[in-house]
């Protein structure tokens, strides 16, 4: 069985009821330096009693909290001592838990509201005074409030915007201080956490990286560490962290499977061997992923096949280096997060990249020293750890590589087809200063082929899509506008430069309904 290792750090715990909002919730706390945790509601018994919980959010939701099976807590979490901030539902559940009443509004609101603060000595709107512009999202209000409660704000829709009971530690809002339209939401995310919580510890991309060296050490001690990198962004700071706490005692292990953009084993192993104590062992597994991926079309399966290959590459390869005790991934939150459901397990939308079953098979301890992070503090991380912005904002890179953005069958002639419509299309980003407005960006081969004319003979040949989305942290994504000339310029060099594509489209489909890559 595998274990992760992770570091402790004082943190402020988001209870999830099903908000849109609730991930914004945590990035806003990491934003004013204080770390926080995202734990379905049904969860919550896992955050009290812990020392390191300093403070507790509840995050808004879309039921009513009179639905029958509507997401609920019991009176222990109110009863724990801990600062408790409510918003929007987690405000209407706390008080119809502590004896007040729900009633639906008779004026829903939803959107930009403005408040009144009645209440100025609040240390939840200490700074803060008079009007002020909020965001809405509710059809149900607090008719009552339970005994103890009193009234920091109102609007012109609901007598109770804000309230709260000093006594029990109990603050709560109707409205979204998470989100940018409430004008001074950041300073009262800051009151609650800094004066009301009392917490005094920043949590930094510095501060992160001393704690979790330490960790490592502690954790490891003399033993060994395996990680496998790709060259992306994640792997490349799990190993630099890595080799930073342990040096010589971390072997890295890069497999090439022959679905890599054009150029990119050598790349990796150049870059990554810049930075590492020991140099990384590179894996020629080419034939072998090629050939098992052979008449295979379904992305499924070709994710499993690429999965069992590389446990079995990689088992092989590590032969003979000895016995280890740990396996080190470059895991992210949202890789967690994505995978919990309020009301119980989500959907398998995709096969997880990173190495399922391995730490199991090999009877490793697993390592995870990103486990807590989003794509964009990773980031920040990473330029702590002094590696370059080169390295660092590269766009993400499927696991399974060029396999899922081959539609169809994944042949060596369709693999160097692709690269070299890729490698055009991020070499034209790159020159046109598009790439670094862009979250990720690819080209997809499809399953099609199309007439088109060269040289007044009639061909017939294949098309790729272009792909290139805008996001913060791949949660949702919105299709980049990039300039027309840019797009032709990719186009006419694809179809000039590549022999056997004669047709260029762009995807303009947000996440979601569609995903990020096409399989």
């Amino acid at each position: 069985m595998s274990e992760h290792v992770q570091s402790v750090l004082t943190e402020v715990a988001v209870i999830d009821f099903g908000s849109q909002y609730t991930q914004l919730i945590a990035r806003r706390l990491r934003d004013v330096g204080v770390f926080s945790q995202i734990y379905p509601f049904n969860r919550y018994r896992e955050v009290l009693g812990r020392p390191e919980v300093k403070g507790i959010v509840l995050s808004g939701g879309p039921s009513s909290v009179s639905d029958v099976g509507a997401p609920d807590v019991g009176e222990d979490l109110f009863e724990a001592g801990i600062p408790i901030l409510g918003i929007c539902y987690g405000m209407q559940l706390g008080c119809a838990k502590l004896g007040g009443t729900i009633e639906g509004s008779d004026r829903r609101e939803y959107g930009p509201a403005r408040i009144t603060i009645t209440d100025p000595d609040d240390p939840f709107f200490d700074g803060i005074a008079g009007e002020q512009g909020v965001w809405m999202s509710h059809g149900d209000r607090v008719g009552v409030l339970p005994d103890g409660f009193r009234v920091s704000a109102k609007s012109d829709a609901i007598p109770f915007a804000a309230a709260s009971d000093p006594d029990r530690r109990i603050w709560c809002v109707q409205f979204h201080p998470e989100v940018v339209h409430t004008d001074m939401g950041i300073r009262m995310l800051e009151n609650f956490t800094r004066t009301i919580c009392g917490i005094t510890e920043q949590w930094s991309a510095s501060a992160f990286v001393e704690g979790a060296i330490d960790e490592i050490r502690a954790t490891v001690g003399d033993r060994r560490v395996l990680c496998a990198v790709s060259g992306g962004v994640d792997s490349t700071v799990v190993a630099v962290l890595l080799d930073r706490a342990i040096g010589e005692q971390l072997f890295t292990i890069f497999v090439d499977n022959g679905l890599l953009r054009l150029g990119e084993a050598g790349d990796v192993e150049r870059n990554l061997n810049a930075f590492l104590s020991r140099p990384i062992l590179r894996v020629d597994a080419r034939n072998t992923f090629l050939n098992r991926l052979a008449d295979v079309s379904e992305p499924e399966k070709k994710r499993v096949i690429i999965g069992n290959s590389f446990i079995e590459t990689f088992q092989q390869a590590t032969r003979d280096l000895g016995e280890f005790d740990f396996l080190a991934q470059g895991t992210l939150y949202p890789d967690r997060i994505e995978s919990v459901s309020i009301n119980g397990p989500s959907h398998v939308i995709k096969t997880h990249h990173n190495v399922g079953g391995l730490p199991e098979k090999l009877g490793f301890r697993l390592i995870e020293p990103l486990r807590d992070l989003f794509k964009d503090e990773v980031r920040r991380v990473g330029r702590s750890l002094e590696i370059p912005d080169s390295l660092l904002m590269r766009h993400p890179f499927p696991g399974p590589g060029l396999a899922v953005r081959i539609l169809g069958e994944v042949t060596r002639d369709r693999v160097r087809l692709l690269q070299e419509a890729d490698h055009i299309f991020i070499q034209e980003l790159l020159a046109s200063g598009e790439y670094k407005k862009i979250w990720q960006a690819g080209a997809i081969l499809l399953p099609v082929q199309t007439v088109g004319v060269m040289g007044d003979k009639r061909t017939y040949e294949n098309a790729v899509a272009l792909r290139a989305v805008t996001s913060q942290d791949g949660m949702t994504a919105d299709w980049a506008r990039i300039p027309d000339e840019v797009l032709a310029r990719v186009s006419n060099r694809i179809i000039n430069e590549v022999p056997g594509i004669n047709r260029v489209v762009y995807d303009i489909s947000s996440k979601p309904p569609s995903t990020i890559e096409w399989e």
